[in-house]
């Protein structure tokens, strides 16, 4: 889409002329709100849609069919992530560097390579969950009842990994438009299968769901990936295996980190299942759900344009480390009024999403917005360590976050029952960003510029102040006091916004937003 010149109020929050940014800068900042933007809005459509799916599955499965649907979704991507064997962020890293250098035949290499790798990684992922079913449905469920619907779930984990090598080629590629169009048909597939299965079928239906969704998301993203023209080389097995090694070898670093992230979650939800029981399971899985959703659209972004981006200049540590902190200043401004809202509104929007009977995840659901506030301020500075393929450290700083989430979520749990859950996921972010900054220092020099260090002290502070008022306050003060935060914390962060990114280069439709807010001109 084409944008058209807009004229904005260059001032600062205090009424005072701003000094101008580069235009380099502006042009960066203006393409990280470009892609939050457009990533974004396709998660508010999913979100809109998701609202609808989850209210009804909630009500139609209940607390505890929830906390079994939730185990199968964990089962199928765990399995997924090991059997992708990081061939998904191999082949973006692979692309991304082609694509930067102009290099057409290296690209159809990678892709070729890429797309028949994936077919061999899924049928071997899906031989292996199908085999050891038994003992996964056992140490799921404590029990082997439910293991005919897991050795099931190995069609997902199959056409999973070959979807995966379709969505690398548009990531890598940074076609942000058409993930953003892929994501929107994935939602509304998700809902107009799943709910009619479900009804008909109860819990039996919730594995043929996802079988159903995962092979229409396939072909969702063959048909977005086919735009894109890639050469087919004449390749022998020899050089296929040889760029498949390269993949391999890259991949397995991100696998494993992958494994051991979806692992944590899995670990977790185990440790309450067992500890507190199946409705405090589904409790949680509501509560991470919800938690999720709104800085999930954030993450996404910077994931999806920022990684492409940070690996073309890997090596320029003085580029490498303005991106990130331009990522981070964009992600944290975007990410607070929707932790201040969702900390706010918790009672309203569980039961919104789900029913009554979820009622106990809000004070989780409070705990793991403070965790997601903290990870958006971490993730950016990893990508870092990704981007330089340092893939040893890499694992190693997710390995170590995994112990700390775990360790942490038994003694929570333990202390706090189904909330200790939510506290371990906060106190294990605080933890990787004690952990990640020093070792990025010594890979590029990072530091945290002044205005990201004043952006993110205001953004805790004020994060804190509404997470405690809502516990010692009234209800009716805390609430008021939260809906003021987020509508300050909003208009601050619409304001920065618009001084970052060039008046002329803002999308269309997002100066026409902020002139009916008087924020332009």
């Amino acid at each position: 889409m084409d944008d058209e010149p807009v004229v904005l109020a260059s001032v600062s929050t205090a009424g005072l002329p701003i000094d101008p940014v580069s235009r380099a800068k502006k042009h960066s900042y203006r393409d990280i709100l470009k892609t939050s933007a457009m990533i974004g809005g396709s998660s508010v459509i999913n979100l809109s849609i998701g609202m609808i799916r989850t209210k009804i599955m909630a009500v139609l499965l209940g607390p505890a069919g929830y906390g079994v649907m939730g185990a199968y979704i964990l089962i199928s991507e765990l399995a997924s992530r090991v059997a992708q064997m990081g061939l998904n962020a191999s082949g973006v890293r692979q692309i991304a560097q082609s694509e930067a250098s102009k290099d057409a035949m290296r690209i159809a290499r990678t892709v070729t390579a890429l797309r028949r790798t994936s077919i061999v990684c899924g049928l071997l992922g899906a031989i292996v969950l199908a085999v050891f079913s038994r003992p996964i449905a056992t140490l799921t469920f404590g029990s082997a009842d439910h293991v005919n619907s897991v050795a099931w779930l190995s069609l997902v984990v199959f056409v999973s990994v070959v979807a995966g090598s379709q969505s690398a080629l548009l990531q890598g590629m940074r076609r942000i438009g058409d993930i953003a169009r892929l994501s929107i048909v994935s939602g509304l597939l998700s809902t107009a299968i799943g709910i009619p299965l479900v009804y008909l079928l109860g819990t039996d239906g919730l594995v043929p769901t996802l079988v159903a969704v995962a092979t229409l998301s396939l072909a969702a993203s063959w048909w977005y990936s086919r735009k894109i023209t890639v050469s087919q080389p004449a390749l022998s097995l020899v050089d296929i295996a040889q760029e498949s090694k390269m993949l391999l070898k890259l991949g397995i670093a991100f696998m494993a980190s992958a494994m051991l992230m979806v692992g944590a979650a899995y670990a977790v939800r185990i440790i309450v299942l067992r500890k507190v029981g199946l409705d405090a399971a589904g409790v949680y899985y509501a509560a991470w759900t919800l938690g999720g959703l709104y800085i999930g659209l954030v993450l996404q972004a910077l994931g999806t344009d920022c990684y492409p981006r940070l690996v073309s200049v890997a090596y320029e540590d003085q580029e490498c480390n303005r991106l990130v902190n331009e990522q981070a200043q964009v992600s944290l401004l975007l990410a607070v009024p929707g932790v201040l809202i969702t900390l706010t509104l918790a009672p309203l929007v569980i039961s919104l999403f789900y029913s009554a009977k979820f009622s106990p995840a809000v004070d989780v659901l409070r705990w793991i917005c403070l965790g997601m506030a903290m990870r958006v301020l971490t993730w950016p500075i990893g990508f870092i360590v990704v981007a330089k393929n340092k893939q040893m450290l890499f694992f190693a700083i997710d390995l170590a976050w995994t112990v700390v989430n775990i360790g942490l979520s038994w003694w929570c749990v333990e202390a706090f029952g189904v909330n200790g859950a939510g506290i371990a996921f906060f106190g294990s972010y605080i933890f990787h960003g004690f952990l990640v900054y020093p070792i990025v220092r010594r890979l590029s020099g990072f530091r945290w510029t002044a205005v990201n260090v004043k952006t993110a002290t205001c953004s805790f502070i004020v994060v804190g102040a509404v997470f405690i008022g809502l516990h010692v306050l009234p209800p009716a003060v805390s609430m008021t006091f939260g809906i003021l935060a987020t509508i300050a914390s909003s208009y601050v962060s619409i304001r920065i916004l618009v001084h970052l990114v060039a008046p002329e280069r803002l999308p269309r439709p997002i100066a026409h937003f902020l002139q009916l807010g008087r924020l332009a001109r």
